[in-house]
């Protein structure tokens, strides 16, 4: 069982063994909407299933996201009902992966455990490490989702997470270790694209989530990992991280390599600062 990451030919030797398996492609652009579709129409690893992380993986309705922010996650019981129709099953180990790297199928990797599979790993190196492994590619639109299918069986959640009232109520508490995914210059407060007001969490650390990855996209090896958030977090215990970004999403590059660098399984806050600096009452800080 993966429940990690999972490397191109660790992945080949499950499908050589006739291994049940569940492939999903995360490719994603938030500057393009449409461009992360293109991505997987234009080559994906065969029999993965698109995950949209606008429409799959967020509830922007607002009919029962149990979060705010600019991609909120669903309830587990929304999720579950497509997670169904995609077919997947308990007994199937899960293979999540994007077009390069694998910054935002980890959204999906975290999702997966929130609503109990534990055999879910993330490609390192996404889909470019699997061709450049001799995997074959396949194009075009690919499988959808059934019209109509069982949900998939909700099992114990195997990650935390944290409201917007809960973050504001530990502000200050070493309690609660905030870690910013964000790049420098949004953390700072100097520029801000996306959301209406710039800064961070007041008392939060910046790890930008590309720090993460070495320049082919793949996740930096565990004992690195491990140096680098000891650094950050100055004595601090990784028991109390929690983890946020824009919104959401980039943050969980930062939680698993916690993970792997064997710092536990850590804490999100999904709304992050695109909930938090939309929230009456909540201050914010700006670095110099």
């Amino acid at each position: 069982m993966y429940t990690t990451l999972i490397d191109a030919p660790g992945l080949r030797a499950l499908m050589d063994a006739g291994t049940p398996l569940k492939l999903y492609d995360c490719s994603v652009d938030l500057a393009d909407r449409a461009r992360g579709r293109a991505q997987y129409e234009q080559g994906h690893i065969p029999g993965a299933i698109h995950a949209d992380l606008e429409t799959d993986l967020s509830d922007k309705s607002g009919t029962d996201a149990v979060c705010g922010g600019r991609h909120p996650l669903p309830s587990r019981e929304r999720f579950a009902a497509w997670l169904g129709r995609t077919g997947l099953r308990p007994d199937m180990q899960v293979v999540v992966c994007e077009a390069r790297g694998s910054a935002f199928a980890v959204r999906l990797w975290w999702m997966l455990k929130w609503c109990g599979h534990q055999a879910v790993a993330v490609l390192d190196g996404g889909v470019t490490a699997w061709a450049e492994h001799g995997g074959a590619l396949e194009s075009g639109p690919g499988q959808a989702p059934a019209a109509q299918a069982e949900p998939y069986p909700l099992g114990e959640a195997q990650t935390t997470m944290l409201t917007v009232t809960e973050v504001a109520s530990r502000l200050g508490s070493p309690s609660q270790t905030l870690i910013d995914a964000r790049a420098v210059p949004r953390f700072r407060g100097e520029v801000e694209p996306l959301d209406p007001v710039a800064g961070h969490i007041p008392g939060a650390l910046n790890r930008p989530f590309a720090d993460n990855f070495t320049p082919d996209g793949r996740f930096k090896p565990a004992q690195q990992l491990r140096q680098e958030f000891q650094t950050l977090l100055s004595g601090r215990d990784p028991a109390t991280v929690v983890h946020q970004c824009g919104s959401g999403v980039t943050a969980l590059p930062n939680l698993l390599a916690m993970e792997l660098a064997g710092l536990g399984r850590t804490t999100l806050y999904p709304g992050s600062w695109s909930e938090w600096c939309r929230t009456p009452g909540n201050v914010m800080a700006r670095s110099s």
